[in-house]
């Protein structure tokens, strides 16, 4: 998070005066209820998962006559169910209580356009993306940019965004997604000129956007996903609240509004209070637990299966893979270039999921694995240079030590970067065995067919020759099984792979 988004004051807000007629005045309330970056259909959890959401969803709609309920994105993908049914389960939970408004994220779009399409279409819910088109311009079926609600006279409107930066961190195929700021610039000003009082952008975008959407005054109120983390800023001219990842906290955004006369009498004044709803206060509503029970046994049956033992701690947690070479990291990037027997090996720990440790001596079954790799990834063995394989980890670098999805997890090789250089030049020396990387030489590369397509910025790696046909490639969680079960037991360590240096 910037200093300057840091800086902002949590406290409430109130846009317009008050106005002073003798006219009768309206009072009208309204709830915003915001969910994003939900993932986990699990019950046996002190707070959070679909069941939750849906509880505290049911819970304000019963208690309160308006409510929006909204989803800023990040749903059907990754799980380690959806690595089977491409997130087809995810749907069927959604819609037990479907929210008011869906805006999709940039997971929406991992099992290609097609399954977008299908999934999206299944969804009942009221779907906004106004940065999202077809290849010819055409809005998405399905879709619609913005909507605006009547609330006994209350008109809110709200423009959905969805996240930017998904062709690089995930796979639309031919859809366009256009910049967040040009395309709430333009629905704010048709928005209020269609006679909206407030105007609310759901969006899925990074720290960085959201300050940005924050500052500039286009929207009254910011309802954000994408970061994973609660917070929530007021600057007194606009509000941006995101809740945390998978329902662990919601955050409920209470519009008290005035309204008096009509036409050109008409007066408008609001003001709001915001709720921090934890989870753990509600219960797993019966039809959830069912639900999910028939789902899990389904799982259960076909993943409790060990696998083999691995007699070193591993730690697969968001922040470590995402900034530094892991035990974890270590152990998926050997099975990678073990099973194309390729010089080296790179995969981004964004894609290392389960955000967990395990214990020394602990038997990793088949669904712990997967639910390490959930998102059904291929690995590929490419042809590439030296000066690919440099360009490759500055790219994953850049922004070291903060936790990035790119942050290369490596095999056959040795990295000293400096962090305190620009982005782009951060690597002092690079080792491929024994040997330096030579820049002119050729090299084979286990990778993963996302970052091949070019994905989390691997750009360098797109049009490079695959060195079998992509039918004969098989699943990276696949490949990782295969290899601990070979070894029977595997040890892995921090070896100083990766290392700083100045």
């Amino acid at each position: 998070m910037t200093n300057k988004l840091k800086a902002l004051l949590l406290g409430s807000v109130a846009f317009a005066s008050v106005a002073t007629t003798a006219v009768r005045a309206e009072e009208v309330k309204l709830t915003l209820l915001l969910v994003s970056d939900l993932y986990e259909m699990a019950v046996d959890k002190d707070r959070g998962g679909f069941s939750r959401a849906a509880a505290v969803a049911r819970d304000e709609r019963a208690n309160d006559e308006n409510v929006l309920y909204i989803h800023a994105g990040d749903a059907i993908s990754p799980s380690l169910f959806s690595g089977f049914d491409q997130g087809e389960h995810v749907i069927d939970l959604l819609n037990m209580e479907p929210p008011d408004i869906f805006v999709p994220g940039n997971h929406e779009y991992d099992f290609g356009k097609d399954i977008f399409l299908k999934r999206m279409g299944d969804l009942k819910s009221e779907k906004l993306a106004a940065n999202l088109r077809e290849a010819d311009g055409s809005v998405v079926p399905g879709f619609a940019d913005n909507e605006i609600f009547d609330f006994n006279g209350l008109k809110v409107g709200v423009v959905g965004l969805t996240a930017e930066d998904s062709p690089v961190k995930s796979s639309p195929g031919d859809l366009k997604i256009s910049g967040v700021m040009p395309t709430l610039e333009a629905q704010s000003a048709l928005l209020r000129e269609a006679g909206a009082d407030i105007v609310v952008a759901v969006a899925h975008a990074g720290v960085q956007l959201d300050e940005q959407m924050l500052t500039s005054g286009l929207a009254d109120i910011i309802l954000s996903g994408d970061d994973h983390t609660l917070h929530l800023y007021d600057i007194g001219t606009s509000i941006l609240a995101e809740a945390q990842s998978d329902a662990y906290k919601m955050v409920a955004i209470d519009i008290d509004a005035m309204i008096e006369g009509t036409g050109e009498d008409r007066k408008f004044s609001w003001g709001v209070d915001y709720r921090i709803i934890d989870t753990a206060n509600y219960a797993v509503p019966d039809d959830f637990a069912q639900k999910v029970a028939s789902l899990q046994a389904e799982l259960d049956n076909e993943l409790n299966v060990p696998v083999g033992i691995v007699t070193t701690p591993l730690d697969s947690r968001r922040a470590m893979v995402r900034s530094q070479e892991t035990a974890i990291g270590d152990l998926i990037a050997d099975a990678m270039r073990d099973a194309v027997q390729a010089d080296v090996a790179i995969t981004n720990g964004g894609g290392i999921r389960a955000d967990r440790e395990y214990d020394a001596n602990y038997q990793i079954t088949r669904k712990e694995i997967l639910t390490e790799l959930p998102f059904g990834n291929l690995t590929l063995k490419l042809e590439v240079t030296g000066a690919d394989i440099l360009a490759a980890l500055e790219n994953g670098l850049q922004a070291a030590p903060e936790a990035i999805g790119r942050f290369p997890q490596i095999s056959g090789m040795t990295v000293v970067y400096d962090p305190s250089k620009d982005a782009g030049s951060r690597v002092v020396s690079v080792k491929v065995g024994d040997a330096d990387l030579d820049l002119n030489a050729t090299y084979s590369l286990a990778t993963n067919d996302f970052m091949a397509r070019g994905g989390d910025g691997y750009s360098m790696f797109v049009g490079k020759p695959v060195l079998f046909s992509m039918t004969d490639a098989k699943l990276m969680a696949n490949d990782v099984m295969a290899y601990i079960r070979k070894m029977g037991s595997v040890a892995p360590t921090i070896e100083g792979r990766i290392t700083t240096g100045m």
